[in-house]
This record gives structure tokens, C-alpha cells and sequence, in this order.
């Protein structure tokens, strides 16, 4: 009779210690069920496929949208904005002339209200681009050059910094990226658009304040970016992918993959949908939605 109890009681023990093991071995983002109480800073990092778009909210209410996917995202990026009760965006940043960044911008040119657009002095021969710059003409409005240096006035509450482009000329247009700091107190994101390995050495050089808890991978995880030694500056908590499910690019790439998984929480909008992290500038709450 002992020995059936000792028997049963280590395959209880063996029962649990499985449970155990499989729980620590699977990764899976934390998704604290806490909300954050008073002012806060939200970042929707919207599930759009295979391109970017990005809605900040800031403390005061003021809102920001950093890229706008691609054109047959338009109604999908309205919709949101809608949902969350966006009727006026007081900053649009499109990063650079690829559609799949700036795809959507006429539509929301054309739907909300729109303060300040910021775009890097760069043109694409392209009917995606030249739709953008009719649509800020028939608004009546005007395009900022997005250039290092250029502080973006959101909320007195936020330093917002563009690091990024740091020339007037570069070969490649994902190198033209408009690369953004955001810091509400102690919790930091960068934004890094599109920008591939010869633009973050340029960035390690000018030696600016680069290590941040979030980072915005770049070129939706291409091994064109992210380099090791750029991470390793960066030092994030948090890695968030834009990326479409089953892309034709490959794309995240693996050895980027591994090399973000090694250092940090990777979230994905192919597999976690649309990503909101909200903070008091201390805690960063993580919420991810499907659809």
C-alpha cells in the first residue's frame, strides 16, 4: 500500500514538474490585465500586413500617426481611427516614399483633420506618392522636412526626436527613414521606419541617445537591419515586428529573429494582431487585439 502511494505521488510531482518545464519553455508575451491609471501615453501599433503604421496618443489627448500602410489598408486605418475615436491628427509622419508606408496617407489626408506632416526631402516617381502630395494641396496644407535635429511639439509632457535622415543624399531610399525617439519620463520608444544597416551605423556614430525600451524593428524585421551592435545599443525590453503573415520576402529573417529573441519580448503583428503598449511613463502595459 505504501509503495502505490509513493508511486501515485510521484506521478503527481512528475505531472506538475511537466506543466512546469512546458510553461517556462514556451515564450509568450506578458500581457499584464492592468490598465494605467491617469495620464498616459498609448502606442497602437496597428496590425496592417506587410507595411507600417503607427497611432500615438499622448497625454494631453493630442494625437500622431507614423505611417499609414499600404493603399489597400486606407479603409482598415480609417476604421481604427474611428474605433478610437480620432477625428483629428495633429502629426502625420510618413517615414519615407514606399507604399507600403505611405499607401494610405491620402485617405487620411482627405478624411480627418490634419495638423503638421513631416516627410523626408525625398520624391518617388510613383502614383502612391504623387496621390499624397495632392491630397495635402487640396487640404491646404504644407510638408516639414523631416531631418535630425527636429524636435516635433506633441505634448510639452513628451520629448519626440527625429534622428534620422542625417544627410540630404543617400543611395537607398529606405536610408532616407525618419527615424523618431519618443521619451514620456523613464520609458523610451524608437521608431526605426525602414531603415537598413548603413543608416544605424550612421546613427552609432553620431553617437545620440539611442538605447530606448521599445524599438519599432526595422524593415519589418529584413536581415537589412538590426544589426547586433545596433541592438546591442538600443538595449531594449521590447521588440515590436510589422510584418505580414507569410510574406513573400521571408520576412522576419531569421538570424534577425534569433538575434531579437536572444535580447528581448518580440511581439508580432502577424501572430499578436494590433499591439497597443500604454504608459505612465514608469510601467509599460502590453495589449495586443486580433481584427
Amino acid at each position: 500500500m505504501k509503495k502505490q502511494q509513493w508511486l501515485l505521488y510521484l506521478c503527481l510531482f512528475l505531472v506538475v514538474l511537466a506543466g512546469v518545464v512546458f510553461y517556462l519553455a514556451v515564450p509568450y508575451p506578458t500581457v499584464p490585465v492592468s490598465d494605467i491609471a491617469g495620464p498616459k501615453l498609448s502606442v497602437h501599433f496597428l496590425d496592417v500586413g506587410q507595411a507600417d503604421c503607427i497611432l500615438i496618443t499622448a497625454p494631453n489627448g493630442r494625437r500622431m500617426l507614423v505611417d499609414a500602410g499600404n493603399n489597400g489598408d486606407a479603409e482598415l486605418i480609417l476604421d481604427y481611427l474611428r474605433s478610437h475615436g480620432v477625428d483629428t491628427l495633429d502629426v502625420l509622419v510618413g517615414t519615407h516614399p514606399h507604399e507600403d508606408h505611405i499607401g494610405g496617407m491620402d485617405a487620411v489626408i482627405a478624411n480627418v483633420a490634419a495638423g503638421r506632416i513631416y516627410m523626408p526631402k525625398v520624391s518617388a516617381n510613383t502614383k502612391t506618392f504623387y496621390d499624397v502630395l495632392q491630397a495635402v494641396r487640396d487640404k491646404g496644407l504644407k510638408i516639414t522636412t523631416a531631418k535630425a535635429g527636429v524636435s516635433v511639439d506633441l505634448d510639452p509632457a513628451l520629448q519626440i526626436e527625429i534622428l534620422s535622415p542625417r544627410r540630404e543624399r543617400y543611395e537607398n531610399l529606405n536610408d532616407y527613414s525618419v527615424v523618431i525617439r519618443l521619451v514620456y519620463d523613464q520609458v523610451s520608444f524608437l521608431l526605426m521606419g525602414d531603415l537598413e544597416t548603413s543608416g544605424e551605423t550612421e546613427l552609432l556614430e553620431s553617437r545620440v541617445e539611442l538605447q530606448s525600451d521599445v524599438i519599432k524593428v526595422g524593415h519589418h524585421g529584413s536581415g537589412t537591419s538590426t544589426s547586433g551592435r545596433f541592438l546591442k545599443a538600443v538595449a531594449p525590453r521590447y521588440a515590436v515586428i510589422s510584418v505580414g503573415t507569410g510574406n513573400r520576402y521571408g520576412h522576419p529573417d531569421p538570424e534577425v529573429l534569433d538575434r531579437l529573441e536572444k535580447a528581448c519580448e518580440v511581439l508580432r503583428t502577424d501572430r499578436d494582431g494590433h499591439i497597443i503598449m500604454e504608459t505612465d511613463g514608469k510601467n509599460i502595459v502590453v495589449k495586443m487585439s486580433k481584427g
